[in-house]
């Protein structure tokens, strides 16, 4: 009876170990019963090799989300946002009468928020919002914000590539951008000039409030509420001419969007840092934004309100300036200063056009044969020889990364770090083999980590990342004509997103780098290898492995 009932308990066990995993607050399964004392499993700390790799310019088009602002890092620099976009008709070729007058124009793109902070008032029915994503100093920072007509066509294929490839844009091309703003009036003013409302150009600022309208329905006050988001007035005079004016669009301009794109090319958000302030920097979703023109027609002798939506959409590309950058970061990452033989004892991850860590697993101990003991040298390091001979079973392998906490400061710290085949940039099977699917998806694939974790207090009480490469370390050992690549340290903003993007420099190393980390504005520093064998700190490459009988 008592093993019936143990038989019907397993199946609720399961699930709910399932359940449990799905949240974002989790506790891997088995995570703590590998044990070296358990099942005859050992746990043996490997060598490994890490070292500091610079990035230049990177291709930056076509991103989800894109950084926009400003963002003093005092552990890196100062980073500077711009944005490029083009814009699509929501509906392409509206009939539109030539007595169309434009009443306003708002451009809207909407802020991530915290919607667990969201507060509801319920006597007023108002919501408190805090913005997230947002970095800097406290919000309400002013910059200048000017957004301006864009003369640059970005074109869909690339003419180098003999219209094969998709065109690549890259973070260092803002003078080619700029140079080819449209003055407005013949002078450089900007489309959002509204002169009443300075926090909409001049005194411009990630605003955390509610937006709130007042209209009147059957005499009645009724409110329409929405989350915090740029919302802007832009020059009216400016969208009557180049979409309805006479002097505006020629025949055919709006008929569809492929010819309006060449027609109207597009929008530069353009932000400065104004009064000595550092400014703030937030991630939005550009392409969730959007233009409503609102307009009248005289129809029948009568007003008729109607509204002309444009979507920003088609190509972008993200303008990211690095400068001021910090002392120890320019040295760490300077070519003549990495050491790739011993390692570097910190490791600087950047995003953007920033860094990245390249990492050999086993490091470079390579003195014997094939079995790692005997024999001339054969291009494997010694140890994984010795596991492949001995035929090891390997149970749990991690790399353990630790926070640099006095190096970091007040540095925001990136939430998560990830992991790839630095030699044919690709993703490593142990990506593909985590599939677990958390609410919160930054949360995604929790099995493979580089999550940032606390450590005990008995353990020193540290930040740390351990990131799982179990499956990658089984088919080293168990194929032997496998090969041991190097693997590349990055930051990541969407451990979904697994392609990779090009350098613009065609003859250095490396050629590419993960997309998801020109995404995430952040950077992190973290202890490396080269330090004192016994610091508690130091960069561990710990195998969990049974010997077989």
């Amino acid at each position: 009876m008592l093993k019936n009932s143990f038989f019907k308990i397993i199946p609720f066990l399961l699930f709910s170990a399932l359940l449990v995993s799905c949240d974002k607050e989790f506790s891997v399964i088995g995570e703590d019963l590998i044990d070296s004392d358990s099942f005859g499993i050992t746990k043996e700390e490997f060598p490994v090799v890490a070292y500091n790799q610079k990035l230049n310019a990177i291709q930056t088009n076509n991103l989800e989300v894109n950084a926009f602002g400003i963002y003093v890092n005092p552990s890196f620099g100062t980073t500077k946002a711009n944005f490029v976009t083009q814009l699509a008709l929501a509906s392409p070729g509206p009939t539109i009468d030539k007595t169309a007058t434009v009443k306003s124009v708002v451009l809207t793109v909407p802020y991530f928020y915290d919607k667990t902070k969201t507060v509801l008032d319920n006597s007023n029915g108002n919501s408190t919002y805090v913005l997230d994503s947002i970095y800097g100093l406290p919000e309400k920072s002013k910059m200048k914000l000017s957004i301006y007509e864009s003369g640059y066509f970005m074109r869909d294929l690339d003419p180098a590539e003999q219209f094969l490839k998709p065109q690549k844009f890259y973070n260092d091309q803002y003078d080619d951008f700029y140079s080819q703003i449209i003055p407005l009036n013949n002078a450089p003013y900007y489309l959002n000039d509204d002169k009443t409302d300075l926090s909409q150009n001049l005194e411009f600022f990630f605003d955390p409030s509610e937006h709130r309208v007042t209209t009147q329905v059957d005499g009645k006050d009724v409110v329409t509420r929405t989350p915090p988001g740029m919302q802007l007035n832009l020059n009216n005079a400016f969208f009557q001419e180049k979409l309805f004016g006479a002097l505006g669009a020629p025949a055919g301009s709006l008929a569809t969007n492929e010819i309006f794109k060449n027609y109207f090319r597009g929008l530069f958000f353009n932000i400065e840092a104004v009064n000595g302030n550092d400014g703030n920097l937030a991630m939005l979703n550009f392409k969730a934004g959007k233009i409503t023109v609102t307009y009248s027609e005289t129809i029948d002798s009568k007003a008729v309100e109607k509204t002309l939506i444009l979507e920003l959409k088609g190509n972008t590309v993200s303008l990211l300036d690095e400068s001021n950058s910090n002392a120890k970061y320019i040295s760490a990452t300077l070519k003549s200063n990495v050491d790739e033989v011993n390692g570097d004892p910190n490791l600087y991850l950047k995003g953007g056009a920033g860094s990245l860590s390249v990492v050999k697993l086993f490091g470079d101990v390579d003195n014997f044969g094939d079995d790692g003991v005997s024999g001339l040298k054969n291009g494997v390091p010694d140890n994984l020889d010795i596991m492949r001979t001995n035929k090891y079973l390997i149970n749990q392998a991690n790399l353990v990364f630790h926070l640099n906490t006095t190096e970091m400061g007040s540095s925001f710290v990136p939430q998560r770090i990830y992991l790839y085949d630095y030699t044919n940039n690709q993703v490593l099977s142990d990506y593909y083999e985590s599939t677990t699917v958390s609410s919160n998806t930054k949360y995604n694939k929790y099995i493979f980590g580089g999550i940032l974790a606390k450590e005990t207090a008995a353990n020193g009480g540290g930040s740390y990342y351990k990131l799982r490469i179990t499956n990658h370390i089984r088919n080293l050992v168990k194929y032997k004509d496998s090969t041991n690549v190097k693997l590349g340290l990055v930051i990541t903003e969407d451990i979904n997103k697994s392609s990779f993007y090009a350098l613009k420099d065609k003859n250095g190393s490396p050629l590419f780098a993960p997309m998801a980390s020109v995404m995430n504005p952040l950077g992190v520093i973290l202890y490396g290898n080269n330090l004192p064998i016994d610091d508690k700190k130091r960069l561990k490459f710990e195998i969990y492995y049974t010997k077989p009988n």
